[in-house]
């Protein structure tokens, strides 16, 4: 039987773990954990209807600073309830190709217990999640 911690999104059939691929260590399960808070929409994990940012919604709203500082907010305010252990140092936006229905999302996070730093990239482009 397969020791790991939890299942590996998206699912993906290994016979190494078994039935699905899993986490072998916590960083894994932390950075999957926070890439679903920021792209989960609120409203749309049915028990609890405040969780996520929902960053595809920054597709939709007038793009300008008063959206890049609403984004970064909500972001600290998410990982703030769900997951305090993780402390928001920078996000960051790349907006250079804009004109192509495309925005780049740096947001670097510190976890504390773990004594590690990450920046995760979100691409977001109008053609598909």
């Amino acid at each position: 039987m397969a020791v790991g911690i939890s299942v590996k999104l998206p699912l993906r059939v290994t016979g190494e773990d078994g039935a699905y691929a899993l986490h072998k260590d916590l960083i894994g399960v932390v950075k999957q954990n926070f890439k679903n808070l920021v792209l989960t929409s609120p409203g749309e994990r049915i028990m609890d209807p405040n969780f996520g940012v929902g960053a595809f919604a920054l597709l939709f709203e007038n793009y300008n600073g008063d959206a890049k500082g609403k984004f970064k907010a909500k972001v600290i305010q998410q990982a703030k309830s769900y997951m305090p252990f993780i402390k928001i140092r920078a996000v960051k936006f790349d907006d250079s190709e804009i004109d192509s229905n495309l925005i780049t999302i740096a947001i670097n996070y510190y976890v504390t217990p773990l004594n590690f730093n990450d920046t995760m990239l979100i691409n977001l482009n109008g053609d598909s999640r």
